[in-house]
């Protein structure tokens, strides 16, 4: 039923948003004259203090010019020394002789006078002040309706730092910013290859946010990024704030609680995506990246394991494994064993826990839904505060609430070792947004071991397994390189095979060149 309501939302979602998307942006005529331009702009933007506008004359024949820029969004030195400069000092004291046609006047400023290196020449009154919102600054001449657009973007934006959610021990220590433009040069400063491409939309009816689709040519199958640009071209919302409105929006399904989309702050992590045939996207705005498609064994994977040793790295993969099925099934097995299965518990072994629930009254699932709800409320407490308050109300006040729980006799010692356990392990998965998905699991499996012991804990994990089955990430299936089976990528996923033996990309993302390295 859930996945009938998912496929409706999901069509209607398409129609709609195929609808919007074949609406043109408006076109504003352009004028021929400087002043009603300017006067243009200030009315669409409601004439704002920070809009500046300067009108000048350049020649002998007093051509009339002006620029328009927003304040704090362009570079000074750029306007002051490579555009006014040039335009108000260079000209008079140079052998250039201006035309008289507004038009050829328009292309020798563009092409001999001004030496800034990005410039382009637009005549819709809309793109002008989408540039101008963006950070360049628009140059108009008198009589005609031609316009420069000069790159100036010059805002204040964070130096590039270690990413706080993804720390390596071993590995670069540069992470995403805020600018995308930082990000893109991330991303070229690893991979040296002319076939990476950067293709650029600009999502948002309102926002206008610059998006960059970024993935190798002759490595990534042409299907793929087809699809990714056709789900990129359905989005139709104000804004984009973040990744996140993306990645759940052009994801498979949004009733999974598992990600079908990885979000990352680490360039390394990306280029060595894009490598393996997959495709990444960049959100101006954000330092948080896309990387697409993924699957189940995403989860136990990070980028540290290629710096380590295979051996290092294998068992590392093999501790995370454990630690996932730990924290999604430990409470469960306890209620199960507690509740429905004291024989299947050591006599000696159930005589202590017997002991230690004497007087605790509630019962084990009770019991451990409350500590389960306490330990997720320190966690976001701790997060939301400052971080060396967070980290004290993290530690001390699961220590204090624990012990005072077992004095006031409301739970039991063992509870508190089963809860302690799982929030540790469940600290150890590499990726944040896997980790809440089994956190969510866990209550599910809690519940059904409540109801049916052993049976339903058995039962919860059949109907994990069949879910995960089911899902796709852009075509690829979420439980590859299980199901279905490719050999070739099995080393490169519980196991972590030396370097020289990982010689093909992965087979499921079916690349257009399979070859990683060269066989002589």
């Amino acid at each position: 039923m859930l996945s009938k309501i998912a496929k409706r939302l999901s069509n209607n979602r398409n129609r709609n948003t195929q609808s919007k998307s074949n609406q043109e942006q408006p076109i504003l005529t352009m004028s021929t004259g400087v002043n009603d331009n300017i006067q243009c702009i200030q009315q669409l933007l409601g004439s704002p203090t920070d809009l500046i506008s300067r009108t000048f004359h350049i020649g002998s024949k007093r051509h009339l010019c002006a620029i328009v820029c927003i304040a704090g969004l362009v570079d000074k030195n750029i306007i002051n020394d490579q555009l006014l400069k040039n335009m108000l000092l260079n000209i008079p004291e140079s052998s250039i002789r201006l035309p008289d046609s507004a038009e050829e006047l328009i292309t020798l400023l563009q092409t001999d006078i001004l030496s800034i290196h990005n410039i382009s020449r637009i005549n819709t009154m809309y793109d002008v002040v989408l540039a101008v919102l963006g950070g360049d600054t628009a140059l108009f001449v008198d009589g005609t309706d031609q316009v420069l657009i000069i790159s100036s973007k010059g805002w204040k934006s964070r130096a590039i730092e270690e990413p706080q959610s993804e720390a390596l021990i071993r590995g670069p220590r540069d992470g995403f910013t805020e600018d995308i433009r930082t990000n893109t040069v991330l991303i070229r400063r690893r991979l040296r290859d002319p076939n990476l491409r950067f293709h650029s939309e600009r999502i948002g009816r309102r926002a206008q946010k610059e998006v960059i689709i970024t993935y190798i040519e002759g490595i990534v199958h042409p299907d793929l990024v087809k699809e990714v640009k056709r789900r990129m071209k359905t989005i139709d919302m104000d804004d984009s704030e973040g990744a996140g409105y993306i990645e759940q929006w052009i994801a498979d399904s949004f009733l999974s609680p598992f990600p079908l989309i990885l979000n990352t702050e680490r360039p390394d992590k990306v280029s060595t995506a894009l490598l393996q045939g997959k495709v990444a996207i960049l959100v101006d705005g954000t330092p948080f990246s896309l990387i697409l498609p993924i699957t189940l064994v995403s989860a136990f994977q990070s980028p540290e394991d290629y710096y380590s040793h295979w051996l290092i790295s294998t068992l590392i993969r093999i501790l995370r494994m454990i630690a996932a099925f730990i924290s999604t099934f430990l409470p469960a097995l306890y209620i199960a064993l507690v509740e429905y299965h004291h024989g299947m518990i050591p006599s000696k072994l159930a005589f202590s826990i017997a002991g230690t629930r004497e007087g605790v009254p509630f019962p084990a699932v009770v019991e451990a839904i409350m500590m389960e709800v306490t330990l997720e409320i320190l966690r976001e407490a701790g997060i939301r505060l400052p971080k060396p308050i967070g980290q004290t109300i993290g530690i001390v006040g699961g220590l204090v609430i624990g012990e005072a729980a077992v004095a006031a006799g409301i739970v039991s010692p063992i509870m508190v070792i089963v809860v302690s356990l799982t929030a540790i392990t469940s600290f150890v998965l590499p990726t944040y947004s896997f980790s809440m998905a089994f956190r969510i699991i866990r209550f599910l499996v809690m519940i059904a071991a409540a109801f049916l012991g052993l049976y339903g804990v058995i039962f919860a994990y059949i109907m994990i397994n069949i879910h995960i089955v089911n899902l796709k990430s852009f075509g690829i299936p979420y439980s590859s390189p299980f199901a279905p089976n490719f050999m070739n990528d099995w080393k490169d996923m519980i196991l972590r095979a030396p370097v020289t033996m990982l010689d093909k990309r992965p087979q499921m993302l079916q690349p257009v060149d399979k070859e990683r390295q060269t066989k002589e």
